[in-house]
């Protein structure tokens, strides 16, 4: 099974012109339809305002694709899709069985290093989830191992503040994935601005970001991949006592109806949306076009060098 790119991507990768991959589970899983097709349109927007070209990842009829069309994020979006979500490890088992899939963090970064794109943004980096004894259950995402081994630069803002965040960063720099705060110290926690964990290392402007991720690709023996934590913009901050009151209710309703695994998070952030009176939407959203703009603007400084 062979991806297929699309041309214009093809086409720029050719040319060493800049290109941000994007993931389609926040498209069928992560926004309700009509809303995510909006957004699927305002993320690829974006991107190309800053001088890249957008690639949104995801699997068709067996068939992994990077460069979706129009009518193929139309077919992502629509109502009742009920595209299969798909990590790094099912993608032998899709292309086999011939599915629809919409690619996580850790399918998307696979995808996009194998089509030659080093630069992927998203909403928030999967984790160490708090639900449960993860050291003894092995409840951690498969996005930080595919970091690891991966060579992409992944701009989110931070993990999601559902998960363990003092572990998944601990976890990361055994990892060895360079970590990176934009224009700030704390490590940012999706909803939230701040977390109460440092980032490593700063950076405040895209061309700095660049220069690290260069340094760190041409420099560095391994294959990690690099995060580039960017805050969700101040406007759409979730109120804290909201969140963690909404937080705490999320985790009682997990421990109640014994959601475990990959349903975790969906689960959560479910109840984050209908708690929050559509808040937490409006939060998604604006950190996640935050995201694609920033990549757009570091791989614009990646190509040029």
């Amino acid at each position: 099974m062979t991806t297929r790119i699309a041309e214009e991507v093809a086409d720029a990768l050719a040319e060493n012109r800049p290109v941000v991959a994007l993931e389609s589970t926040l498209l069928a899983h992560g926004l309700p339809p009509g809303r995510n097709r909006e957004v699927a349109q305002r993320l690829e927007d974006v991107v190309r305002e800053a001088g890249a070209v957008p690639a949104t990842i995801a699997v068709l009829r067996g068939e992994p694709v990077v460069g979706l069309t129009g009518p193929e994020l139309d077919r992502v979006c629509a109502p009742g899709a009920d595209l299969t979500k798909l990590s790094r490890r099912d993608l032998g088992a899709a292309y086999a069985l011939g599915i629809d899939g919409a690619t996580t963090v850790a399918s998307t970064a696979a995808l996009a290093h194998a089509a030659g794109v080093g630069v992927f943004a998203t909403g928030g980096l999967g984790g160490v989830h708090r639900a449960g004894d993860a050291p003894t259950s092995w409840d951690v995402s498969a996005d930080l191992a595919v970091l690891a081994a991966t060579p992409v630069l992944v701009v989110c803002s931070g993990v999601k503040s559902v998960l363990d965040v003092g572990a998944t960063l601990e976890l990361l720099e055994t990892s060895s994935v360079p970590v990176l705060g934009y224009r700030t110290d704390r490590f940012p926690a999706f909803y939230l601005r701040e977390s109460e964990f440092d980032v490593p290392w700063r950076v405040d402007d895209p061309e700095r970001a660049a220069a690290v991720v260069a340094a760190h690709r041409e420099r560095v023996p391994g294959t990690a991949g690099v995060l580039l934590a960017n805050p969700v913009p101040e406007e759409f901050e979730m109120d804290l006592a909201l969140h963690d009151r909404l937080l705490a209710e999320g985790l009682e309703l997990l421990r109640t109806r014994g959601v475990t695994g990959k349903d975790v998070t969906p689960v959560l952030l479910e109840h984050f949306h209908t708690g929050s009176g559509g808040v937490s939407l409006d939060a998604n959203e604006a950190l996640v076009l935050s995201n694609a703009r920033l990549a757009a603007e570091v791989a614009v400084h990646l190509a040029a060098r």
